[in-house]
């Protein structure tokens, strides 16, 4: 659905982005993460056509960005990171006039509003004026409007940027909706908390360049040197971290002031069934046993060097 090879713009002796290859298929919510001026919101324009490329090209839908953007505009939904919106105009009004835009016209136009702001769960505020809605309602209603005319790929550029805890949460919700409807999202982000548990894929730029790609657990492997388990007995819980310094499997072992053991094991070790065995064989009575999660912060800050432009 969005395919780039060797996307590139430069402004002057600034390489904004550097050479960026990426392939979205189908359903595809492609988390982009990046500190602010990273390349994010400019990959995202060339992608939309709204900014020529310097080298590199991009298809969406088979469609070449290069003497066809009216045809690839039909088939993006682009959505800002701060867009406007008109006073006087309740949301039903806001929702027609690009609608219009669009062309669609009669009994269909007024049904798509509807289907748009059902889907955003916004239908409460039809009658609503469009410049009265708080900042999340704001979002949402932006977002219906990047679906208005059906499009088969949708670029979010930091959909949930000064939202409340609340607001995200929603607009999280909506993202993994737009999954299901086998929507290609690409979404931009410099708060990664919020693309963990949304996105199939991630990745993450840096200074123009595209240091990670890939399915969003891989990157979370990638990140981590070695497993740590974290482990937690009924009693005796220095006994047990004494016994598992021993384990062959595991490099160091730590206890925390919650009385969690944590076991950080060998590189390349993988195999550790022999542990909870060991605890179990000398009495101990684990009533916790998992790994450590790796969430995408710390795979950022593994997999990237914190360079500015």
């Amino acid at each position: 659905m969005i395919e780039t090879k060797k996307l590139t713009k430069r402004y002057g002796d600034l390489i904004a982005v550097n050479e960026i290859d990426l392939s979205l298929a189908a359903g595809d919510v492609f988390g982009f993460i990046g500190p602010n001026g990273s390349g994010k919101t400019t990959t995202m324009r060339m992608i939309a056509t709204l900014l020529d490329p310097d080298y590199g090209e991009a298809y969406v839908c088979g469609k070449s960005i290069y003497g066809n953007s009216r045809e690839v505009r039909r088939l993006i939904g682009y959505m800002p990171d701060a867009f406007g919106v008109y006073e006087d105009m309740t949301v039903t009004e806001y929702l027609e006039f690009f609608a219009a835009a669009f062309r669609i016209d009669g009994p269909a136009r007024r049904k798509r509003c509807e289907e748009c702001l059902e889907l955003v769960d916004m239908t409460f505020k039809r009658d609503a004026y469009v410049d009265q809605l708080s900042r999340g309602q704001t979002q949402r209603i932006g977002l219906a409007r990047t679906l208005l005319h059906e499009p088969e790929v949708l670029l979010l550029d930091e959909p949930a940027s000064g939202l409340d805890p609340r607001a995200r949460i929603e607009i999280r919700r909506l993202l993994r909706r737009l999954g299901e409807l086998k929507k290609t999202v690409i979404v931009s982000s410099h708060i990664l908390p919020e693309l963990a548990d949304v996105c199939t894929r991630v990745g993450m730029i840096e200074k123009g360049n595209l240091l990670v790609d890939g399915d969003v657990r891989e990157v979370m492997r990638k990140a981590r040197e070695s497993i740590t388990l974290q482990i937690r007995v009924k009693d005796r819980t220095e006994a047990a971290a004494q016994l598992l310094e021993q384990a062959d499997e595991a490099r160091s072992v730590t206890v925390d002031g919650e009385g969690t053991i944590n076991v950080s094991l060998k590189p390349g070790v993988e195999d550790y069934t022999a542990i909870p065995q060991s605890l179990l064989e000398a009495g101990f009575a684990p009533t916790l046993f998992r790994e450590e999660e790796v969430n995408l912060e710390t795979a950022f800050m593994e997999l990237t060097k914190g360079v500015q432009q």
